[in-house]
Protein backbone atom coordinates (compact mmCIF):
# COMPACT_ATOMS: atom_id res chain seq x y z
CA UNK A 1 0.00 0.00 0.00
CA UNK A 2 1.36 3.42 -0.99
CA UNK A 3 2.41 5.77 1.77
CA UNK A 4 0.11 8.77 2.20
CA UNK A 5 1.53 11.77 0.35
CA UNK A 6 1.60 14.07 3.39
CA UNK A 7 2.12 11.58 6.18
CA UNK A 8 3.52 13.22 9.31
CA UNK A 9 3.44 16.73 7.88
CA UNK A 10 1.92 19.83 9.40
CA UNK A 11 -0.18 22.02 7.11
CA UNK A 12 -1.61 25.46 7.81
CA UNK A 13 -4.52 26.62 5.66
CA UNK A 14 -5.91 30.15 5.84
CA UNK A 15 -9.57 30.67 5.02
CA UNK A 16 -9.90 27.02 5.97
CA UNK A 17 -13.35 26.95 7.53
CA UNK A 18 -15.29 26.57 4.29
CA UNK A 19 -15.16 26.32 0.51
CA UNK A 20 -11.86 25.68 -1.21
CA UNK A 21 -9.87 25.98 2.01
CA UNK A 22 -11.90 23.31 3.77
CA UNK A 23 -11.74 21.03 0.73
CA UNK A 24 -7.95 21.35 0.77
CA UNK A 25 -7.91 20.50 4.49
CA UNK A 26 -10.04 17.42 3.87
CA UNK A 27 -7.75 16.20 1.12
CA UNK A 28 -4.62 16.88 3.16
CA UNK A 29 -5.89 14.98 6.21
CA UNK A 30 -6.87 12.07 3.97
CA UNK A 31 -3.22 11.98 2.89
CA UNK A 32 -1.88 11.90 6.44
CA UNK A 33 -1.35 15.58 7.26
CA UNK A 34 -2.28 17.26 10.49
CA UNK A 35 -3.87 20.58 9.71
CA UNK A 36 -4.43 23.93 11.32
CA UNK A 37 -7.41 25.80 9.91
CA UNK A 38 -7.15 29.57 10.17
CA UNK A 39 -10.18 31.75 9.63
CA UNK A 40 -11.45 35.16 10.65
CA UNK A 41 -14.45 33.26 12.02
CA UNK A 42 -12.78 31.32 14.81
CA UNK A 43 -15.92 29.40 15.77
CA UNK A 44 -16.35 28.16 12.19
CA UNK A 45 -12.69 27.12 12.09
CA UNK A 46 -13.04 25.16 15.32
CA UNK A 47 -16.20 23.43 14.08
CA UNK A 48 -14.50 22.48 10.82
CA UNK A 49 -11.53 21.09 12.76
CA UNK A 50 -13.87 18.93 14.83
CA UNK A 51 -15.45 17.60 11.66
CA UNK A 52 -12.01 16.68 10.33
CA UNK A 53 -11.28 14.51 13.33
CA UNK A 54 -10.62 16.69 16.34
CA UNK A 55 -7.47 17.78 18.17
CA UNK A 56 -5.30 14.82 17.17
CA UNK A 57 -5.77 15.70 13.50
CA UNK A 58 -6.92 19.31 13.19
CA UNK A 59 -7.12 22.59 15.04
CA UNK A 60 -9.17 25.67 14.24
CA UNK A 61 -7.79 29.10 15.08
CA UNK A 62 -9.10 32.62 14.58
CA UNK A 63 -6.67 34.60 12.45
CA UNK A 64 -6.75 37.94 10.68
CA UNK A 65 -4.22 37.37 7.91
CA UNK A 66 -3.68 41.11 7.49
CA UNK A 67 -2.24 41.27 11.02
CA UNK A 68 1.38 40.17 11.32
CA UNK A 69 0.95 39.25 14.98
CA UNK A 70 -2.00 36.96 14.17
CA UNK A 71 0.03 35.09 11.56
CA UNK A 72 2.92 34.72 14.00
CA UNK A 73 0.53 33.33 16.60
CA UNK A 74 -1.02 30.98 14.03
CA UNK A 75 2.31 29.42 13.07
CA UNK A 76 3.37 29.18 16.71
CA UNK A 77 0.13 27.37 17.56
CA UNK A 78 0.65 24.98 14.67
CA UNK A 79 4.14 24.12 15.87
CA UNK A 80 2.95 23.68 19.45
CA UNK A 81 0.18 21.33 18.34
CA UNK A 82 1.78 19.29 15.57
CA UNK A 83 5.33 20.45 14.92
CA UNK A 84 6.91 22.95 12.51
CA UNK A 85 4.84 23.96 9.49
CA UNK A 86 5.73 21.89 6.43
CA UNK A 87 2.96 23.20 4.15
CA UNK A 88 1.44 26.68 4.10
CA UNK A 89 -1.66 27.33 2.01
CA UNK A 90 -2.57 31.02 1.66
CA UNK A 91 -6.23 30.85 0.68
CA UNK A 92 -8.05 33.49 2.74
CA UNK A 93 -10.01 35.97 0.67
CA UNK A 94 -13.01 38.26 0.38
CA UNK A 95 -14.83 40.06 -2.42
CA UNK A 96 -16.10 43.62 -2.53
CA UNK A 97 -17.18 43.83 -6.17
CA UNK A 98 -18.10 47.17 -7.74
CA UNK A 99 -17.26 49.11 -10.86
CA UNK A 100 -14.36 51.55 -10.59
CA UNK A 101 -16.85 54.41 -10.69
CA UNK A 102 -18.68 53.17 -7.59
CA UNK A 103 -15.94 51.29 -5.71
CA UNK A 104 -14.83 53.01 -2.54
CA UNK A 105 -11.25 53.31 -1.39
CA UNK A 106 -12.18 51.19 1.61
CA UNK A 107 -13.48 48.39 -0.63
CA UNK A 108 -10.27 48.47 -2.65
CA UNK A 109 -8.07 48.42 0.44
CA UNK A 110 -10.03 45.63 2.13
CA UNK A 111 -9.65 43.23 -0.77
CA UNK A 112 -6.01 44.03 -1.49
CA UNK A 113 -5.13 43.75 2.20
CA UNK A 114 -6.76 40.35 2.73
CA UNK A 115 -5.62 38.74 -0.51
CA UNK A 116 -2.27 40.31 -1.26
CA UNK A 117 -0.97 41.46 2.11
CA UNK A 118 -2.43 38.35 3.73
CA UNK A 119 -0.62 36.11 1.25
CA UNK A 120 2.56 38.09 1.75
CA UNK A 121 2.29 37.71 5.53
CA UNK A 122 1.71 33.98 5.24
CA UNK A 123 4.47 33.45 2.69
CA UNK A 124 6.98 35.60 4.54
CA UNK A 125 6.35 34.15 7.98
CA UNK A 126 6.11 30.51 6.92
CA UNK A 127 9.17 30.66 4.67
CA UNK A 128 11.25 32.14 7.49
CA UNK A 129 10.51 29.05 9.58
CA UNK A 130 10.85 26.62 6.68
CA UNK A 131 14.31 27.83 5.71
CA UNK A 132 15.53 26.78 9.15
CA UNK A 133 14.33 23.23 8.39
CA UNK A 134 15.74 23.39 4.83
CA UNK A 135 12.40 22.28 3.39
CA UNK A 136 8.78 23.30 2.99
CA UNK A 137 6.10 24.08 0.44
CA UNK A 138 3.89 27.14 0.08
CA UNK A 139 0.75 27.16 -2.07
CA UNK A 140 -0.85 30.52 -2.85
CA UNK A 141 -4.38 30.84 -4.20
CA UNK A 142 -4.59 33.32 -7.04
CA UNK A 143 -7.50 33.39 -9.51
CA UNK A 144 -8.23 33.49 -13.20
CA UNK A 145 -9.33 37.06 -12.45
CA UNK A 146 -5.66 37.83 -11.90
CA UNK A 147 -4.85 36.68 -15.42
CA UNK A 148 -7.58 38.26 -17.54
CA UNK A 149 -9.25 40.83 -15.27
CA UNK A 150 -12.97 40.88 -14.55
CA UNK A 151 -15.48 43.72 -14.78
CA UNK A 152 -16.33 44.98 -11.32
CA UNK A 153 -13.21 43.48 -9.81
CA UNK A 154 -10.39 45.99 -10.18
CA UNK A 155 -9.57 45.37 -6.52
CA UNK A 156 -9.81 41.55 -6.69
CA UNK A 157 -8.09 41.24 -10.08
CA UNK A 158 -5.24 43.49 -8.96
CA UNK A 159 -4.74 41.50 -5.75
CA UNK A 160 -4.86 38.13 -7.50
CA UNK A 161 -2.40 39.29 -10.17
CA UNK A 162 -0.16 40.53 -7.38
CA UNK A 163 -0.18 37.08 -5.81
CA UNK A 164 1.35 35.67 -8.99
CA UNK A 165 4.20 38.17 -8.89
CA UNK A 166 4.68 37.62 -5.17
CA UNK A 167 4.80 33.86 -5.68
CA UNK A 168 7.45 34.05 -8.39
CA UNK A 169 9.62 36.49 -6.46
CA UNK A 170 9.37 34.45 -3.25
CA UNK A 171 10.14 31.26 -5.17
CA UNK A 172 13.39 32.78 -6.44
CA UNK A 173 14.36 33.96 -2.98
CA UNK A 174 13.63 30.67 -1.25
CA UNK A 175 14.69 28.02 -3.79
CA UNK A 176 18.23 27.64 -2.45
CA UNK A 177 16.80 27.17 1.05
CA UNK A 178 14.84 24.11 -0.05
CA UNK A 179 11.48 25.92 0.09
CA UNK A 180 9.12 25.78 -2.90
CA UNK A 181 6.46 28.43 -3.61
CA UNK A 182 3.74 27.87 -6.21
CA UNK A 183 0.29 29.23 -7.02
CA UNK A 184 -3.08 28.02 -8.27
CA UNK A 185 -5.44 30.05 -10.44
CA UNK A 186 -8.95 28.59 -10.15
CA UNK A 187 -11.63 29.59 -12.63
CA UNK A 188 -15.36 29.15 -12.04
CA UNK A 189 -15.55 26.81 -9.06
CA UNK A 190 -18.86 25.73 -7.55
CA UNK A 191 -19.06 27.30 -4.10
CA UNK A 192 -21.73 29.04 -2.06
CA UNK A 193 -20.36 32.37 -3.28
CA UNK A 194 -20.42 31.56 -7.00
CA UNK A 195 -23.79 29.83 -6.86
CA UNK A 196 -25.26 33.02 -5.42
CA UNK A 197 -24.43 35.00 -8.56
CA UNK A 198 -27.25 35.94 -10.98
CA UNK A 199 -28.15 33.21 -13.46
CA UNK A 200 -27.25 35.46 -16.40
CA UNK A 201 -23.72 35.93 -15.05
CA UNK A 202 -23.36 32.20 -14.38
CA UNK A 203 -24.49 31.33 -17.90
CA UNK A 204 -22.08 33.83 -19.43
CA UNK A 205 -19.17 32.29 -17.58
CA UNK A 206 -20.24 28.78 -18.54
CA UNK A 207 -20.20 29.78 -22.21
CA UNK A 208 -16.49 30.60 -21.85
CA UNK A 209 -15.53 27.15 -20.51
CA UNK A 210 -14.57 24.52 -23.12
CA UNK A 211 -15.33 21.70 -20.66
CA UNK A 212 -18.86 23.10 -20.27
CA UNK A 213 -19.06 22.78 -16.50
CA UNK A 214 -17.98 24.52 -13.35
CA UNK A 215 -15.14 23.06 -11.32
CA UNK A 216 -15.60 21.49 -7.90
CA UNK A 217 -13.68 22.46 -4.77
CA UNK A 218 -12.24 18.95 -4.61
CA UNK A 219 -10.61 19.50 -8.00
CA UNK A 220 -8.76 22.54 -6.68
CA UNK A 221 -7.81 20.57 -3.57
CA UNK A 222 -6.24 17.85 -5.71
CA UNK A 223 -3.96 20.39 -7.38
CA UNK A 224 -3.07 21.87 -3.98
CA UNK A 225 -2.13 18.37 -2.82
CA UNK A 226 0.09 17.91 -5.86
CA UNK A 227 1.92 21.18 -5.19
CA UNK A 228 2.18 20.50 -1.45
CA UNK A 229 3.57 17.00 -1.88
CA UNK A 230 6.81 15.58 -3.24
CA UNK A 231 5.02 14.78 -6.51
CA UNK A 232 5.95 18.34 -7.54
CA UNK A 233 9.45 18.29 -6.03
CA UNK A 234 11.07 20.01 -9.05
CA UNK A 235 8.44 22.74 -9.39
CA UNK A 236 8.65 26.22 -7.94
CA UNK A 237 7.40 29.60 -9.10
CA UNK A 238 4.70 27.91 -11.20
CA UNK A 239 1.08 28.98 -11.64
CA UNK A 240 -1.36 26.16 -12.38
CA UNK A 241 -4.74 27.04 -13.89
CA UNK A 242 -7.75 25.01 -12.77
CA UNK A 243 -10.28 26.47 -15.18
CA UNK A 244 -11.73 23.81 -17.48
CA UNK A 245 -9.81 25.49 -20.29
CA UNK A 246 -11.38 28.91 -19.85
CA UNK A 247 -9.34 31.73 -21.42
CA UNK A 248 -6.56 29.52 -22.73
Amino acid sequence: MAQPLLEGRTAVITGGAQGIGLAIAQRFTAEGARVVLADLNGDAAELAAQQLGGPDVARGIRCDVTAESDVDALLAAAEESFGPTDVMVNNAGITRDATMRTMTEEQFDQVVNVHLKGTWNGTRKASALMRECKRGTIVNLSSLSGKVGMVGQTNYSAAKAGIVGLTKAAAKEMAHHGVRVNAIQPGLIRTAMTEAMPQKAWDQKMDEIPMKRAGEVAEVASVALFLASDLSSYMTGTVLEVTGGRFM
